[in-house]
């Protein structure tokens, strides 16, 4: 008899170009119609922008929202969502032995300092000097701190009052993965009983859209789906931020937490990515729950980013697998560290639902199966490294 513990899914807190709350994404989704994206701001570049958010109903105090940039603010107000959600937001007790695991970047430059110090760089002779200089005068203290991931959690940790363990994971999609990963694996060992875990991104800044278009094809007007953006593939930068709580089941019965759904299984490998890799790998996941998967009752929520050869590889695995497939990044756009938290979010509310959302794109196949939606697979396929795959199921 197997001593592994049973790992429930107690709260979810998410926000995206969708909104907010997994209400608010499950009615978006299921109205269909045009994504809310920006093609404007970042012009001739699609961005995902967050829907206004009141920053006050989950971070107080509006010093600690100066000291934070937005993937912060974002993030921290996203975990507060979750733990409010999971129904232990400020009950000192639990929080005091909540672990907590963050995916997350290395932080937002002060893009208006950046440039006005390369614009009197042209005027200079000694420029190690003077950038040093004016980096140490014109850069507010903490934004030297902000490049850290770390920070976040330890912002949580602050407004929160989330004080077990904590780790922190970077590494663009994959980062994410890995994060619910150990997490669940180690409920499931019993070495935790409560976690939250999940990420934060902002894309929607000059310095990222620079990055990115130096070395990746971003989307340019018109828009398309994930699915059908070309053989060069492109993706569409978002901002997001995505929490769950997780606990074993013994820990939420004992408090009277109702499950959202049962996290079964969480899988992150990564490969060379020579051509037929990331196919090969997905499928080699999707073998070790294949017994698991009801084909009457089971979906995919996928992480299809647009980029290319991995969304044309995963579609391929997909096909293989043979379940109906949606792929969320049309409408949420790539969130980076939080798009595998946000896939789950959105999964969960699948099984709660017991339905699929309209189908967006080549890729997105099948209808909501005969027995409803009870399980759902969420796939992970980072835009240029890492692959993923989860399991979450319907508890009635």
């Amino acid at each position: 008899m197997s001593d592994r513990q049973d790992v429930w899914i107690t709260g979810v807190g998410l926000v995206s170009a969708l909104g907010e709350g997994l209400d608010q994404h499950w009615d978006k989704l299921m109205a269909g119609g045009p994504p809310s994206y920006d093609d404007e701001t970042f012009a001739p570049y699609i961005t995902f922008p967050t829907q206004p958010i009141n920053f006050d109903s989950q971070i107080p105090k509006k010093g600690d929202q100066r000291q934070m940039e937005a993937w912060q603010r974002i993030g921290v107000y996203a975990a507060g969502l979750a733990l409010t959600d999971a129904g232990i937001a400020k009950n000192t007790d639990i929080l005091d032995k909540t672990d907590m695991i963050v995916a997350a970047g290395g932080g937002e430059r002060d893009v208006s300092v950046d440039t006005a110090i390369l614009t009197d760089l042209r005027k200079i002779e000694k420029r190690d000097a003077f950038v040093n200089e004016r980096l140490m005068s014109d850069l507010r203290p903490t934004l030297f701190l902000a490049q850290l991931p770390n920070l976040l959690a330890g912002n949580i940790s602050l407004v929160h009052g989330v004080v077990g363990s904590s780790r922190t994971f970077m590494g663009e999609e994959a980062s994410g993965a890995d994060a619910l990963r150990v997490a669940h694996a180690r409920i499931a060992a019993g070495q935790s009983e409560i976690s939250l875990v999940g990420g934060a991104y902002n894309g929607t800044r000059w310095d990222l859209v620079l990055l990115f278009s130096l070395g990746t094809p971003l989307l340019e007007p018109p828009f398309r789906p994930v699915w059908d953006r070309g053989p060069e593939g492109a993706l569409a930068l978002a901002a997001m931020g995505a929490f769950v709580v997780i606990e074993s089941r013994a820990h939420a019965e004992k408090r009277g937490a109702k499950p959202v759904a049962r996290l079964t299984s969480v899988q992150s490998n990564r490969n060379p990515r020579q051509p037929g890799d990331t196919t090969a790998t997905l499928l080699d996941e999707w073998k070790a729950i294949e017994s698991l998967v009801d084909r009457n009752a089971g979906v995919v929520i996928s992480g299809a980013s647009g980029a290319e050869p991995a969304t044309r590889e995963e579609h391929q695995a997909l096909d293989t697998i043979g379940l109906p497939v949606r792929a969320t990044a049309s409408y949420i756009g790539n969130g980076m560290e939080a798009q595998f938290l946000a896939n789950i979010a959105i999964g969960c509310q699948a099984v709660r639902q017991g339905t699929l959302f309209p189908a967006y794109g080549s890729g997105d196949t099948g209808e909501t199966p005969p027995g409803g939606v009870r399980q759902a697979v969420v796939t992970n396929v980072g835009h240029w490294r890492g692959e993923g795959l989860a399991l979450i199921e319907r508890i009635d």
